[in-house]
């Protein structure tokens, strides 16, 4: 299997709107190459995109793990919990993105969960 051109497909596939495809090609590539980061954020974005939720805590937990100031992945990770909706959990992720790279949806995230904790906290 030509790794490099597995993951080209999978690329592919994922920005053409097929993530459940993606994460197909995805899986053996990880596990060929388990310390590969790029295949394994776009596995779990996949999983993410396919609302295979669990699958995509577990890849972004091991991201975060390997690198804990890869503020993306604890952007999606965060986003991963809120779609769940666990934004307890989701809140300390979303914050830590959104202070180490200050991007608009990073903010907006950070934002949606911490008004949706207020709420419910009021209620």
């Amino acid at each position: 299997m030509d790794l490099l051109e597995e993951y080209r497909r999978a690329t592919f596939f994922f920005e053409s709107g097929d993530p459940l495809g993606a994460a197909r090609l995805l899986e053996p590539i990880v596990e060929a190459e388990p310390h590969n980061t790029a295949v394994r954020q776009l596995l779990a974005r996949a999983y993410f995109n396919s609302a295979q939720l669990t699958k995509a805590e577990e890849q972004l937990r091991h991201l975060v793990e390997h690198d804990p100031s890869d503020h993306y992945a604890h952007h999606v990770l965060g986003r991963t919990l809120e779609r769940g909706g666990r934004f307890r959990e989701a809140l300390p992720h979303l914050r830590l993105a959104a202070a180490m790279n200050q991007q608009a949806d990073y903010q907006d995230a950070l934002r949606r969960a911490e008004e949706w904790l207020g709420k419910s906290e009021n209620a």
